[in-house]
């Protein structure tokens, strides 16, 4: 049986809209893959280059609320700004909240595969530790 790495993401087959898996050794880690996830569930970022920088704090929370609020922030920039993240650093915030840095493109920079998500939907939401690191798993509104 093949390993898992400590750290990756995928997609995995839902009915009508899409789901996504992340895990990490840590909690912020997880959430950057999540972001990756997401973002590659619609668009293809081979031979992009990041133009520009961003960062954001979430507000302290249960540690699903702080995924589900960088996930929202990545398609309310998309909707907003169409400004699409290409790298994502995330650190725990002193206040319990997290800061979140951003190295991003614009959307005229990449080409769109799948159906761009709407919303982070609270079915079937997990993030939890476990003794392999965390991992998350977010159905996405298309």
């Amino acid at each position: 049986m093949e390993r898992q790495p400590a750290r990756g993401h995928r997609n995995i087959p839902h009915t009508a809209d899409v789901r996504i898996e992340a895990w990490a050794p840590d909690r912020e880690g997880c959430v950057a893959e999540a972001v990756t996830a997401l973002v590659e569930t619609f668009v293809d970022t081979t031979g992009a280059v990041a133009d520009g920088e961003t960062g954001f704090r979430v507000p302290p929370g249960a540690d699903a609320d702080l995924l589900v609020g960088v996930l929202d922030e990545v398609i309310f920039r998309l909707d907003t700004a169409d400004e699409l993240p290409l790298e994502t650093e995330v650190r725990a915030a002193g206040d319990g909240g997290l800061a979140v840095r951003w190295r991003t493109t614009g959307t005229d920079a990449v080409e769109l595969v799948g159906a761009v998500p709407k919303a982070v939907s609270l079915h079937e939401l997990s993030f939890t530790e476990g003794p392999d690191g965390w991992r998350c798993a977010v159905t996405l509104d298309v």
